[in-house]
């Protein structure tokens, strides 16, 4: 089964095209990755997959509110403790259960610690943490392994699996190999957009004022 369909999408940043004519599908069960050379428009796309840009062409078949977007940014309040930052976004959600998402991310032992006590792999732990707890059907991910070690990799490979298994998508940018077999490689350098005068897109709006 389909969950996301992009259909001849265009993207800007600052204004000006960076990626046009975009077009995949991503199955349930299944996983996409964004490879390109840095610059290219990864974040660029997932930004505008998850509603935080609008898209200057084309078609994208989920509104924003069925993904769960993960940035490089952790997303967490600082003075709240780990199980409080989960448990708000539970509530925002409406899912109320964490403790899946807190074995799942190995957070059970930091369950009562502030978050701005946390190493930085431990924030970006719980900040991952956070996807469990949407309910979310397609998971847009920016990078989602930046500051984790090995052993944090490997947690965060397994959630993933998890979501896939339960019938969950995954769409990311990342050049660490997960090993997820469900996964496939989108190449976004036959994407990048032409100049006007080459029969490119022209951009018509500004991001910092959309």
């Amino acid at each position: 089964m389909t969950m996301l369909s992009v259909e001849n999408l265009a993207v800007t940043r600052g204004g000006l095209p960076v990626l046009e004519g975009v077009s995949f599908a991503l199955e349930a069960g299944h996983a996409l990755v964004l490879r390109g050379p840095n610059g290219i428009g990864k974040t660029t796309l997932l930004r505008t997959l998850a509603g935080l840009q609008p898209a200057l062409s084309g078609r994208i078949s989920m509104p924003p509110e069925t993904m769960a977007y993960a940035a490089h940014a952790d997303g967490l309040k600082s003075t709240l403790s780990v199980t409080e930052n989960l448990m708000f976004w539970a509530s925002v959600y409406g899912t109320g259960a964490i403790d899946t998402a807190l074995d799942r991310m190995n957070l059970r032992q930091l369950a009562e610690r502030a978050a701005h006590s946390l190493s930085a792999g431990q924030k970006r732990r719980l900040g991952l943490a956070r996807l469990l707890v949407t309910g979310r059907p397609v998971w847009v991910l920016d990078e989602p392994t930046v500051s984790l070690d090995a052993a944090s990799v490997a947690l965060f490979a397994e959630a993933v699996r998890a979501h896939l298994g339960s019938g969950g998508a995954a769409l990311m940018a990342t050049h660490i190999d997960l090993g997820l077999e469900e996964a496939r490689v989108l190449d976004l350098a036959p994407f990048k957009a032409r100049p006007p005068e080459e029969g490119g897109i022209a951009g018509s709006f500004d991001e910092a004022f959309a």
